[in-house]
């Protein structure tokens, strides 16, 4: 869980939907809001599957610890 959480594509989608929040609640109701919830929605789909990702695969061994 901590991987989800401190990742920095997670924390930017968090702080990005506050800016989402902050125009439904304030703005005009249009088809851009509806493109900018979208456009959230997609953006935590990326980051979340990138996190997936990098879990099945080993990562860089340049930067692995080696056992002496």
């Amino acid at each position: 869980m901590r991987k989800y959480l401190f990742n920095g594509a997670i924390i930017s989608a968090a702080v990005s939907a506050v800016s989402v929040i902050n125009a439904t609640r304030k703005g005009p109701r249009d088809w851009r809001l509806a493109l900018m919830w979208a456009s959230w929605g997609i953006s935590v789909a990326i980051a979340v599957g990138t996190i997936i990702e990098d879990q099945k695969t080993p990562g860089d061994p340049a930067f692995q610890l080696v056992d002496s």
